[in-house]
């Protein structure tokens, strides 16, 4: 397998809003190590050409909807400065340009404040070294066609990131650490097409808890050490709460979080 030749290809297929027949089609071998081998020589690339990795997305969390994407385990990749979109007062525009079959996922963002190391399973410990919970919407694409893959596939796909829209965030002080735990779990999340209610879902869809999902980042990442492990400052969405909407220019879609401190939810407007 040449990483380096894939990670050229994968990426002209970013740019383009191209499709690819899968991998493992013409590379039978093609497993986890080889698609993470391929996502670090994407990384190498995105910075060379200005790209700065701000953080990481989490994806298939939510196990309700592995059996439709034929997914074995959570993936992961970097979001970068050019990927990531802060909503101003809770609304934004995206044009879905050169967009590949794009899906719309309702998520839970955090930005650390602290490292986070492997084989941490306490909810309360892991939100210590949180600074900040977010509503975000993930825009996931798939360049492979009708969004048929292997797992490992997906992990040379970007883990299927396109752009992360991230909403107010509210800070996590010490004394609401211990009810946040429980409100992080057991909130609920609707979303919304031009109005009308399309998917809904509840905190613990990402993987029993979204402070579990992100350390079970944190235990991935120490078993990659071709990649950094996760530092302060870095946003981290947590993975989608419902399933993942087929989306097209000329549609709002809307959020709304029920308990929830501070969160309400986010406006996205689709343009071409």
């Amino acid at each position: 397998m040449d990483a380096k030749r894939l990670a050229r290809e994968m990426l002209a297929a970013l740019d383009a809003g191209q499709l690819l027949p899968p991998i493992v089609e013409y590379e039978p071998s093609f497993g986890w190590n080889e698609g993470y081998a391929v996502a670090a020589e994407i990384v190498t690339l995105r910075r060379a050409r200005g790209e700065a990795p701000v953080g990481r997305k989490i994806g298939f969390t939510n196990r309700n909807i592995w059996s439709e994407y034929g997914a074995t385990s959570p993936i992961w990749a970097h979001v970068y400065d050019r990927t990531v979109i802060h909503a101003a007062d809770g609304a934004a525009t995206v044009s879905l340009a050169t967009s590949a079959q794009p899906r719309l996922e309702p998520e839970i963002a955090f930005g650390l404040k602290a490292p986070l190391t492997p084989g941490r399973d306490d909810v309360a410990e892991v939100l210590r070294a949180i600074g900040w919970y977010a509503p975000s919407f993930e825009i996931v694409c798939c360049h492979f066609p009708n969004w048929k893959f292997e797992p490992a596939d997906s992990a040379a796909d970007f883990s299927l990131h396109w752009r992360l829209i991230i909403g107010t965030p509210v800070a996590i002080r010490e004394p609401d650490v211990a009810g946040l735990a429980i409100q992080l779990r057991d909130c609920r999340v609707a979303l919304n097409r031009d109005g009308g209610l399309v998917a809904r879902g509840v905190g613990a869809n990402a993987l029993d808890h979204p402070a579990l999902a992100l350390a079970f980042l944190a235990d991935m990442l120490a078993r990659q050490p071709q990649f950094a492990p996760l530092e302060p400052g870095e946003i981290v969405t947590t993975g989608t709460l419902t399933a993942a909407m087929p989306i097209k220019p000329g549609e709002t879609w809307s959020s709304t979080y029920d308990g929830l401190a501070g969160v309400t939810g986010l406006t996205l407007r689709l343009t071409d």
